[in-house]
């Protein structure tokens, strides 16, 4: 059985498992700017990172005047996904943390993404993480609402047969972080340094996670003594 208070830990994927968001953001920039949107870097992490695209249409809409379409969005996921092939690296530590985790909570573990679930897969499959979150990955895009909205923190955490109020969360994301504290749960926010794909510490806190940390290696030392 999990240990101590904790019964679950749901991990977001972007940014928390897979060095993504830059690839990713990367991608979108680019074709906002084929738009005519000469979006910077740091204003589109601040803009979108950590929100489903979908949701936020209607800024590309209002900065370009195009009305963004499926054909578009599917243009996009095509363009992220080749990328993503080419390029993506795991967080550093992340693998071992997972198998840590999944070992002290007795595999009472789920990813909770924001992201559509085929790039939760294509992600995870990547970087070997596949096999620990096998039938245990969940998209926000599958639910009602997305992040920040609650709904893929509760739709995980109904799956493990786990009240959200005795589950760990890993975000790295306000977004990601109030969706976490929305489901009832204790928000561990992940702020590695001097990354741009990254909401600050303070700002983590500030959207309620209660514990701040900056490398993964730390993380199963942090949520076992957490739980204790």
């Amino acid at each position: 059985m999990p240990q101590g208070s904790f019964h679950a830990v749901l991990f977001d994927c972007d940014g928390v498992l897979v060095d993504s968001e830059s690839i990713t953001n990367g991608v979108l920039r680019s074709m906002l700017h084929e738009l005519g949107w000469q979006i910077s870097a740091d204003d589109s992490f601040r803009l979108f990172v950590g929100r489903a695209l979908r949701d936020e249409t209607a800024i590309i809409t209002a900065h370009t005047g195009f009305v963004v379409t499926d054909e578009w969005l599917d243009e996009f996921r095509r363009r992220r996904n080749e990328a993503l092939v080419a390029s993506l690296e795991p967080i550093p530590g992340a693998v071992a943390a997972v198998h840590k985790i999944d070992e002290l909570m007795a595999g009472k573990i789920a990813c909770a993404s924001g992201a559509d679930l085929g790039k939760v897969r294509l992600q995870l499959g990547k970087v070997g993480l596949d096999e620990v979150f096998a039938g245990k990955m969940f998209s926000g895009m599958d639910q009602a609402r997305s992040k920040p909205a609650p709904d893929v923190y509760l739709a995980a955490a109904a799956f493990l047969g786990v009240d959200p109020a005795r589950c760990a969360v890993v975000e790295d994301t306000v977004p990601g972080v109030t969706a976490g504290v929305a489901a009832g749960a204790t928000v561990f926010g992940f702020c590695p340094p001097d990354s741009p794909a990254h909401h600050p510490a303070q700002a983590l806190l500030d959207a309620g996670a209660t514990h701040i940390f900056t490398d993964m290696a730390e993380l199963p030392g942090l949520v076992n003594h957490a739980a204790g």
